[in-house]
């Protein structure tokens, strides 16, 4: 039966829409069998130019993408009388360039031609290695990967642990583009392998990341964990940038840290927690100014931190580079109060920018054109060196990770295994809907990978304290728009994983064994139709 030209390119868009509401904060896992119709798309443009299957991958990725990264308008609604109009512009550039790389990945998988009911696996290992480049590519960009649609912290998470969350991708395309099989001109005992190849993943995922959760279900603290307080102090981001507002700002997370604990912490000696948080730029300043000699803020932070109390603050730092000129980071301090005195114990720079964010590609050439403004500071943030974790008299060593570096799969530290991740976010930028959701849920894969608890900490939510595998902890987050404090012992670190010791080489066997595959299927002979 002939179907109209629309019937195509309509069917692709919604398989990719589908599978993008997988993800928080829809959480619909059914739709990941959108997988199912890009493969039938694909395989329906055998006839037709390559050009087709472009067309076709790349409607998919606008559908997926469409759904979820539409949030990245709110940041130019913060202030709509000016940055407005750029809103659906962003929207679109943004979701059309990722889909970029999913309309590559159709063309490459029509010019493979897979033959068999194995071409699932080449379908797994084509969109799986094109979203490892979306990953790299440019600084990268890896939100919502497919194998990220399951809630972190949930049994087929866990896979992250062995095979990363590449890998996992490569398994939930496998599984989710299995059925299609069943309309494909293949043979039926071929169908069955497929199907039950398939089920057998899925079950060993669930099963799998059962035992693993089972085995944690009452983790050991140390007798010396830290009590950490996280501090949210839900200050809205279009007040927060005005200079008449600072004194307000710093009073809103001055009263938070110093609330007194609800309930006596078990392990906590002095009664107060012994690590106070604060997001990333918790203070519209520049933190050079805010501590220099003769500012009454140096006084109000010394007064502020207890003796033995470690403060961690996201913020603003300058110094001087070549030439004179100003240099600024985006910078994870560590504050202690020795005696009288308040002395930096510690500093991370944040190691990968946003592009367009913190910095502007051409930059110097966008100053000319007058956009500069995109950016608040008047220039380019600077990028720190390789990461290291932080350590500090009387803290854990730590692993910051500031907003967008919690998206990337891994950890690029040098040194010894840190004992907890920290990520740091300003998500106030992003709105109340789907965008802090999504973070959070893809910042937690981070802990699943290395078998680390990760303490995250935003100014508007959502902020929480999450175990080695990925759970948030009972009663220990804070929703968007919440004003208040969560106070925690530091969970416990899991034994090293496989991932955090092979990275994605486990990737690479996966994807091999799609080559496998392809290679298996060109050595038959083509049939026309099932058995």
């Amino acid at each position: 039966m002939s179907r109209p030209r629309w019937y195509a390119p309509v069917t692709a868009l919604i398989g990719g829409m589908a599978a993008g509401l997988a993800h928080p904060p829809v959480g619909l896992g059914l739709g990941l069998l959108g997988f199912s119709l890009i493969l039938l798309r694909l395989e329906t443009v055998q006839a037709r130019p390559l050009r087709s299957a472009f067309g076709l991958g790349w409607l998919a990725g606008l559908g997926y993408f469409g759904v979820s990264t539409w949030w990245i308008a709110e940041p130019f609604l913060v202030e709509p009388e000016i940055y407005g109009w750029m809103a659906p512009f962003a929207v679109v550039l943004m979701g059309g360039g990722l889909a970029l790389f999913w309309g590559l990945a159709g063309l490459t998988y029509r010019a493979l031609r897979p033959r068999s009911a194995w071409k699932v696996l080449v379908f797994a290992g084509v969109f799986s290695a094109f979203e490892w480049l979306r990953g790299h590519v440019l600084t990268g960009f890896p939100w919502n990967l497919a194998g990220e649609a399951w809630r972190a912290g949930s049994a087929p998470s866990q896979a992250a642990a062995l095979v990363g969350v590449y890998g996992l991708t490569w398994l939930t395309l496998a599984i989710a583009a299995a059925p299609a099989i069943l309309m494909l001109p293949v043979r039926r005992l071929a169908q069955a392998g497929v199907l039950v190849f398939a089920g057998v993943t899925l079950t060993a995922l669930y099963a799998g990341g059962a035992g693993r959760l089972a085995a944690a279900a009452r983790p050991v603290y140390a007798k010396d964990a830290p009590v950490i307080r996280v501090v949210q102090a839900n200050i809205d981001q279009k007040a927060k940038w005005k200079p008449e507002n600072l004194r307000q700002v710093f009073d809103a997370y001055a009263a938070l840290t110093n609330r007194p604990m609800a309930a006596p912490l078990a392990g906590s000696l002095t009664g107060r927690p012994d690590v106070v948080i604060w997001p990333e730029g918790a203070l519209p300043a520049v933190i050079n100014d805010l501590i220099a000699p003769g500012s009454e803020y140096a006084q109000l932070l010394r007064d502020l931190i207890q003796p033995g109390q470690i403060l961690l603050m996201g913020a603003n730092r300058a110094e001087a580079g070549p030439g004179g000129r100003q240099r600024y980071f985006n910078t994870l301090i560590a504050f202690r109060r020795d005696g009288p005195a308040l002395r930096v114990a510690g500093i991370y720079d944040k190691y990968r920018l946003v592009p367009f964010g913190e910095y502007l590609p051409l930059g110097d050439l966008a100053r000319r054109l007058g956009i500069r403004s995109l950016v608040h500071m008047e220039d380019d943030f600077t990028a720190g060196p390789r990461p290291r974790p932080l350590t500090a008299p009387g803290l854990p060593p730590v692993q910051p990770l500031i907003c967008y570096e919690a998206l990337f799969p891994g950890l690029p530290a040098d040194g010894p295994r840190p004992a907890w991740i920290l990520n740091i976010s300003n998500d106030a930028w992003f709105g109340g809907a789907s965008g802090p959701w999504q973070h959070l849920n893809i910042s937690s894969y981070r802990a699943i990978e290395q078998g680390l608890p990760i303490v995250r900490a935003t100014p508007t939510g959502v902020s929480a304290i999450i175990d080695a595998q990925g759970r948030i902890l009972p009663g220990k987050s804070l929703g968007l728009g919440v004003f208040g404090v969560i106070d925690a012992r530091l969970p416990p670190a899991a034994a090293e994983t496989p991932y955090s010791h092979w990275g994605d080489i486990p990737f690479a066997g996966l994807t091999v064994l799609s080559a496998g595959a392809w290679l298996a299927g060109r050595r038959r002979r083509p049939r026309s139709g099932p058995d």
